[in-house]
This record gives structure tokens, C-alpha cells and sequence, in this order.
């Protein structure tokens, strides 16, 4: 699986370890930054990797700032995007199962290594169930797509 992984100046030392991780597991990981803690704006890096899952260059993205919700709210308004940010392994793959999300934010500063590991673990294992989700999806598109009905 291809994933785009960024953060802002908050999550550089989290996203080091995420993409250590994700190399050992064997996934294409392209790093899009920044590589140190200096001050960034979190939109700029958010952006670039919601294009990128926009334009299905890659299967899916991950983002990290210190809350995650920053990176959530800019993520989600790039079309086809479904950003989610999880603090439980419950929420993780609920939001594969039903809302088959293709960016997860993570927030460096309320998650410990360990449990942002193991959310990213359990979200990217987990697939997309389909079925009446499928349709809610597509409502969803519309909704996008600027056709309320």
C-alpha cells in the first residue's frame, strides 16, 4: 500500500517513528515533512498530502499535528477525502469499517507513541466494509458534489 505521511513542527518526532514503523511493516511511505521542529503552518502540510489522496496518487494518508484536528479539518476539504482523527483502536477501524476514511490524523501531544502506533496499526488492517455503508458513501459524494438531495 502507497501512503503519504506529513505533519506539522508538533508531530516531526511522532512522524519519524510512524514512518520507521510503517518501512518495517513494508508499506510505501513518502514522507512529504518537514523534517524538523521549526514552526510550519499545519494547512500547508495537510494540503499536500489530501491532494495527493485526492488525486489517488496514493492509496491513503496520514497526518499528525498536535491535536490532529487541525490537519483533520484542512484534509476534508479536498474532494474524496475522509479524514478522521481517532484517540481508540474502537474508532480506528470503526472509521475503516463504515466511513472507509483515507487519512488518519493523530495528535503527537494527547497520544503517547505507543497508542498512536497501535491506532495506525489497527486502522490500516482494517477494510472497508461496503454493504449499506456503501450507499451512505455515495450520499456523501453527492453531498460533496453540491447536490443536497
Amino acid at each position: 500500500m502507497r501512503l503519504a505521511l506529513a505533519s506539522d513542527h508538533a508531530g516531526v518526532l511522532l512522524k519519524g517513528k510512524i514512518f520507521q514503523f510503517l518501512s518495517y511493516k513494508g508499506y510505501e511511505v513518502i514522507d512529504l515533512g518537514p523534517e524538523r521542529e521549526d514552526p510550519v503552518d499545519y494547512p500547508d502540510y495537510a494540503a499536500r498530502v489530501a491532494l495527493m489522496v485526492s488525486r489517488g496518487e496514493v492509496e491513503r494518508g496520514i497526518l499528525i499535528c498536535g491535536t490532529g484536528l487541525g490537519m483533520m479539518v484542512v484534509a476534508n476539504k479536498f474532494k474524496g477525502v475522509r479524514a478522521v482523527s481517532v484517540s481508540d483502536e474502537y474508532s480506528a477501524r470503526q472509521s475503516r469499517k463504515h466511513l472507509n476514511a483515507n487519512v488518519l490524523c493523530l495528535g503527537a501531544r494527547v497520544l503517547g507513541e505507543e497508542l498512536a502506533l497501535s491506532l495506525l496499526e489497527a486502522w490500516l488492517t482494517t477494510d472497508f466494509e461496503g454493504g449499506r455503508h456503501l450507499r451512505r458513501l455515495e450520499k456523501l459524494k453527492r453531498i460533496e458534489e453540491g447536490n443536497l438531495k
